[in-house]
């Protein structure tokens, strides 16, 4: 709970209570402000949440640096689901831009140096896992939903500059045919992008990589 609060830390609670007031997000809240919503969402992801009662029961664990969230009590599974469906999203996506042009500043002076001028993206990608009864079409096992997250990170920032969503099923380097690549732009990425088609692509599009050999069995003579 420490690390979490010391990240929450870096959010500026200012521009936040701005665009509330903007958009006037808090005036039904029913004593379940949006810095509360925006906190109990952040926390479902940092501690991998699978429910509302998960999100609930974790922060009512932690009451007493519940203050230090700017937060007064735990919500309720019933309130944190009622606030999902009702609450205007948009909210939080006009902050994550704000957050964007403040944090991301950091980070790119942060950044470490390198002698090439040229600009560097990182490529992987991660399977979200998804519960099959709920979204059908994400079929990956048969018992398991899942989709890909096919991401370029800009080396600067270390904030994502495109990401391509996918079913679960679909390999890194299938992913990556639909990312748009910068032209000069260097792509550091893993051996599963080891694919001579796809390097192909990158090349007559004067784009540059660094990819990692796959490793090669040999056999005994």
């Amino acid at each position: 709970m420490m690390l979490f609060f010391q990240i929450i830390q870096k959010l500026d609670r200012s521009s936040f209570n701005k665009l509330v007031k903007e958009r006037q997000t808090d005036k039904f809240s029913k004593g379940f402000s949006s810095w509360t919503h925006l906190i109990s969402m952040l926390f479902c992801q940092f501690a991998k949440s699978q429910s509302v009662r998960d999100i609930s029961n974790g922060l009512r664990s932690a009451t007493g640096n519940l203050n230090h969230l700017g937060i007064e009590k735990a919500p309720s599974k019933s309130t944190v689901s009622y606030q999902n469906k009702r609450r205007d999203w948009e909210l939080f996506r006009d902050y994550y831009y704000k957050l964007l042009n403040t944090l991301g500043q950091q980070a790119y002076r942060k950044r470490v140096k390198f002698r090439i001028k040229s600009k560097i993206f990182l490529l992987d990608s991660t399977t979200i896992s998804l519960c099959l009864s709920l979204f059908d079409w994400a079929k990956y096992k048969t018992a398991k939903g899942a989709v890909k997250m096919h991401t370029l990170l800009d080396h600067d920032g270390h904030l994502p500059a495109y990401v391509n969503i996918t079913n679960g099923k679909t390999a890194d380097n299938k992913g990556a045919y639909d990312i748009p690549l910068l032209k000069q732009s260097v792509i550091v990425a893993d051996r599963f992008y080891n694919d001579f088609s796809l390097l192909n692509v990158w090349d007559s599009n004067e784009v540059f990589f660094v990819i990692r050999h796959k490793k090669t069995s040999y056999s005994k003579a």
